[in-house]
């Protein structure tokens, strides 16, 4: 299994640009913290830490978890 992870640093200047970064900043987090609540995305976690026996009784594979959840609103 991937895993990915950011890391943004903080900006020690002062002024508009740093003000801008932090502003710019925070939206990114929110979006993040969305995302990652999102009961969709929870799903998707839920599915992806059973067991492949566990999927099976599902009719899924680990393959297939994603193209699952989000079956409705995307055509994957």
């Amino acid at each position: 299994m991937a895993h990915a992870t950011t890391h943004i640093s903080e900006i020690n200047a002062t002024g508009f640009g740093a003000a801008v970064w932090r502003y710019l900043a925070a939206i990114g987090n929110a979006l993040i913290r969305f995302g990652e609540n999102h009961a969709r995305s929870r799903m998707v976690a839920e599915l992806s830490n059973k067991s492949d026996a566990e999927l099976a009784k599902l009719g899924l594979r680990r393959e297939d978890i994603v193209r699952h959840v989000f079956r409705d609103c995307y055509y994957i």
